[in-house]
């Protein structure tokens, strides 16, 4: 059995306690928490909350860390500072700032003698897989990615974090236009703005300044600056009564053409509808800490990804149940 640890438990936390329950060959043995441990709640019988401060007490204890946080501020903390102990994974979906990401944590396992992935879930994560696939195959085409209609964990995080904000939830919605020119094979010039709008509903702290929250928002590097921003301020009763759903999903669309003179046009789309984001999110998690437990025995270290991961590593069959039910 895979010893499995969890480190935070919000959402993604109890996603991942839920994903190894349905894993047969994996078993959590701890979760570590910033808070005070007697206020944290699991639903797994006799596995230990404990303070992320006495993590290091359980090297040797774990074979893989499962890292739950924010990708504004915590990921980028947290994943490098675990990988010095454990064999860790994390969900960064920070696009523009993996690579910097990537180095810190690659560094860190490497001193250690450890294995990192990070960057897993669905994008990036198998939608990333599904670009190469796509853009390999069909060499001469356009690659688009749309998101939602559907909330997103990682900026709703980033506005729950801004001065005045007690809580938010933001939604992606696809320019169905725009979707619709990718599918008709016109191959439009599409820049950020004219694929995807994002709604946000914040509700307030009392006596907030709203002006500068919205203004923060709409303005945030590589969350919204980019994006046709609308912001709604409502009430904690509304808030909790139209938007406390986690529901999410998108599309991976390459357009391309083969033939000698290019005569023969080809759509490749590959389309996620879910209903638990942070629960689908999570699953791949596991999956891919299955896979980065297989690298390491092989002797891999350092940072991978998912396109370093041969897909039959995902996987808890066997080779040849994979080949006979899968190929």
């Amino acid at each position: 059995m895979t010893k499995i640890a969890i480190l935070g438990y919000g959402n993604l936390g109890r996603g991942v306690e839920c994903a190894v329950k349905n894993s047969p060959d994996m078993e959590l043995v701890a979760v570590f928490t910033r808070r005070d441990p007697s206020t944290v709640k699991i639903q797994t019988a006799g596995v230990p909350v404990v303070h992320a401060d006495d993590a290091e007490k359980w090297v040797g204890k774990v074979d893989l860390l499962i890292i739950c946080g924010g990708s504004a501020t915590d990921l980028p903390v947290l994943t490098p500072k675990f990988a010095k102990l454990f064999n860790v994974i994390d969900s960064f979906d920070t696009h523009a700032r993996i690579p910097e990401h990537f180095a810190n944590v690659d560094a860190a396992a490497k001193a250690a003698g450890n294995i990192a992935m990070i960057s897993v879930g669905w994008d990036p994560g198998l939608f990333s897989l599904n670009r190469v696939y796509a853009e390999s195959i069909l060499a001469n085409g356009k690659d688009y990615t749309f998101w939602g209609k559907g909330v997103s964990q990682g900026h709703s995080d980033a506005v729950r974090r801004i001065e005045g904000v007690k809580n938010a939830k933001q939604y992606t919605c696809p320019v169905e236009a725009a979707l619709e020119a990718v599918r008709s094979g016109k191959n439009p010039d599409l820049t950020t703005r004219e694929k995807h709008t994002r709604e946000v509903f914040v509700v307030a702290k009392e006596g907030a300044d709203l002006a500068k929250i919205e203004n923060e928002i709409k303005t945030m590097p590589n969350y919204f600056s980019d994006y046709d921003t609308t912001v709604h301020f409502i009430d904690e009763e509304e808030f909790n009564k139209n938007h406390s759903g986690l529901a999410h999903g998108g599309f991976v669309i390459r357009s391309g053409s083969t033939g000698w003179n290019n005569e023969h046009n080809h759509i490749i789309e590959y389309s996620l509808k879910l209903d638990s984001n942070p629960e689908f999110t999570t699953s791949v998690l596991v999956a891919y800490a299955r896979a980065a437990l297989r690298m390491k025995a092989e002797g891999v270290t350092g940072c991978k990804t998912v396109l370093d991961v041969p897909p039959a590593y995902l996987s808890a069959l066997s080779d040849e149940e994979l080949r006979a039910h899968c190929l």
